[in-house]
């Protein structure tokens, strides 16, 4: 793998993540991630790309401990979090990080501003200042439908921006985005992906998947699996 830079972030820019010889496998014998190590710094949109089976939505889950690597370590803010209990890992994830998955995994349940707005009722945030953020976040990325529709009742790339409102919720620091702008036309796709370089722009480190030349144009790096 290759890192090819498109610009760099600051040289003052202070390093929130890193992953040191990381490997994993879902099986002992195969391994997906094997010796993999990157710097993630504030400022800074990075690019996986490669052909499918390559582990770049498996290293997303390991980058926001969603997975423990088998070997090597995961290092948020300089603190190896590696060996963390399950419930510190999850209390980091929900303070740090920001997902936007593939499939966008909104709850079907609930309604499009609940989904937006339940991260940041999980962290304490007044619900009345939670549902004006997320909708100031749903108008900004262009999600044009009733807020008190359910998930069901919205097209894919509908979804897709709800997905990233909700992830942009709690401001994290980082934020992982897998293959964000994968079901969007081309003039969605550059609204979502200009949200996610100015998000960089304000000091988060964005890191997202993508087979898409143009999304990868955009970021300061490209690493390539």
């Amino acid at each position: 793998m290759t890192d090819q830079s498109c610009g760099h972030p600051r040289d003052d820019a202070s390093l929130l993540l890193e992953a040191r010889n990381v490997s994993f496998g879902y099986q002992a014998d195969r391994p997906v991630v094997e010796g993999w190590s990157a710097q993630f710094r504030s400022g800074s949109m990075t690019a996986l790309r490669g052909p499918s089976g390559r582990g770049k939505s498996t290293l997303l889950y390991l980058l926001g401990l969603m997975l423990r690597p088998t070997a090597g370590d995961v290092m948020v803010e300089g603190r190896v979090v590696t060996g963390l209990s399950d419930s510190h890992r999850a209390r980091l994830r929900a303070s740090t990080f920001g997902f936007v998955f593939q499939d966008a995994s909104l709850d079907q349940s609930r309604t499009v501003l609940e989904n937006v707005t339940e991260t940041a009722l999980y962290a304490g945030v007044p619900r009345k200042s939670a549902r004006q953020r997320a909708q100031l976040l749903l108008d900004r990325i262009g999600v044009d439908v009733p807020a008190h529709r359910k998930p069901g009742q919205v097209s894919g790339g509908q979804a897709q921006r709800i997905a990233l409102a909700r992830a942009l919720q709690n401001s994290p620091r980082v934020l992982l985005a897998d293959e964000p702008t994968g079901n969007l036309d081309p003039a969605t796709a550059s609204l979502v992906v200009e949200t996610l370089r100015q998000h960089a722009y304000e000091g988060a480190a964005v890191i997202v998947v993508t087979h898409s030349p143009e999304v990868a144009r955009s970021c300061d790096t490209e690493i390539r699996l």
